[in-house]
């Protein structure tokens, strides 16, 4: 059999990106608590995923988005990560700012923890890209485009999303130069 760069390629990036999922998934949580989630996106909802960037670009006038969107657009696939936002319930913590996990829940703030833990995961999985040689870039931009494809509940408030290419130049290298049309 006789397979061609492009088709071995995009089956080289799915394959790391399942890698990376479950590298999220078995990287070290706070106190045993897994609130961290990973999913991976390909073909049409990646392509929906980018028109969410680009009409964030349109709403917002950040060209950025409609640059990333074209990262998107370049990539074989996107690897999202995400936080619930469920404190860990711990006595006397106070790493979030607030005195205790209630004052925590009616500010509305994030758990320190869940945010390391996804900080954690998120080096867990682009470790597993490099290692593979597979080019990524965390992008905070794929977060936004992803809550707005509604992947996950109203307890998230970050998520980041990491698109992989596989090319001569990597795609997420001198980016100011790419076409930001939205």
């Amino acid at each position: 059999m006789i397979q061609k760069r492009e088709d071995a390629a995009r089956e080289a990036a799915m394959a790391v990106g399942k890698k990376m999922v479950a590298a999220a998934m078995t990287a070290p949580k706070g106190c045993g608590v897994d609130n961290v989630e990973a999913v991976l996106v390909s073909g049409d909802d990646k392509d929906i995923l980018a028109a969410h960037m680009r009409d964030i670009a349109r709403e917002t006038g950040e060209d950025f988005y409609a640059r990333d969107a074209g990262n998107v657009d370049n990539s074989f696939c996107v690897v999202l990560l995400w936080a619930k936002n469920e404190p860990i319930l711990l006595t006397n913590c106070g790493l979030c700012g607030f005195p205790d996990c209630a004052a925590n829940r009616v500010a509305g703030a994030m758990c320190a923890f869940n945010i390391t833990d996804l900080g954690i995961a998120v080096g867990s999985a682009v470790s597993v890209a490099a290692d593979n040689r597979i080019d990524n870039r965390v992008l905070f931009s794929a977060g936004k485009g992803a809550a707005r494809m509604n992947l996950f509940g109203d307890d998230v408030k970050v998520c980041y999303g990491i698109p992989l290419s596989v090319s001569s130049k990597s795609v997420f290298f001198d980016r100011g130069d790419q076409d930001v049309s939205f």
